[in-house]
């Protein structure tokens, strides 16, 4: 008997990490969807023309989406339920910074673009589409140990770590608010990753870190509840 083959949606996958995941889920075999912002041309395009070049083990479908709008993220979970599609997987790979700056002076407007961005949207995204999900699927979202409250005894990029911490808060009352839910939730910390966001000088590549991600949450799959963990798989406190 065949298996059905399992598939993926990974939200902001047009470069580093999530074009990163959208390939290691292809390599295992998993009909991938990757979302991409606007209409130029990506990486993860370049990528869905070697999975339709039977160069990978599954199908890469790019979607259009602009995350920080709601009725974007509507239409795209309209658009997978007309196709009757059955998540196995929801990721939410979407984050910005702008600078280093003390609390106090950082803009509203920044603040504002910040939060949206990185705490809103993500569960705006998880909220609209988690009925795609299948019952034993997982919906995980990027999150970072910048965001661990605990861990922070150094300070340092305010705004982000404020984001990432929101995002975390806000991922625990979805689970407190769905605790009978059968999914698995997962905060994923990739770790410092040398990306636009984690800078040259970041201990990992995009190629060490993946590889971890990808199996942490294949480990966690049927681990009902929500875990906050590292690419390592290392529990990471609150």
């Amino acid at each position: 008997m065949t298996e059905t083959r399992k598939t993926a949606l990974v939200v902001g996958a047009s470069r580093t990490l999530g074009l990163g995941l959208a390939a290691a889920y292809l390599r295992r075999g998993w009909d991938v969807v990757g979302t991409v912002r606007g209409t130029r041309r990506t990486g993860l395009h370049d990528l869905a023309d070697l999975a339709g070049a039977a160069t990978s083990g599954g199908r890469l479908t790019v979607e259009s989406l602009e995350m920080t709008d709601p009725d974007q993220i509507a239409a795209l979970r309209d658009r997978l339920a007309a196709r009757a599609t059955t998540l196995d997987l929801l990721f939410v790979n979407a984050a910005i910074t702008r600078g280093d700056l003390p609390i106090g002076e950082v803009p509203t407007d920044m603040f504002t673009e910040v939060m949206v961005t990185n705490a809103l949207s993500p569960m705006r995204v998880v909220e609209t589409l988690r009925p795609l999900v299948a019952p034993a699927g997982t919906i995980g979202v990027m999150s970072s140990d910048q965001g661990s409250v605990s861990r922070n005894t150094r300070g340092g990029q305010d705004l982000y770590r404020a984001s990432k911490s929101a995002l975390n808060q806000l991922m625990r009352c979805h689970a407190a608010r769905h605790a009978s839910d059968t999914r698995t939730l997962l905060l994923m910390d990739p770790g410092w990753v040398r990306t636009e966001l984690g800078g040259p000088e970041a201990e990992l590549s995009v190629e060490e870190s993946v590889p971890g991600v990808v199996e942490t949450m294949e480990a966690h799959r049927g681990k009902q509840g929500l875990h906050f963990v590292d690419h390592e798989g290392n529990v990471v406190p609150w």
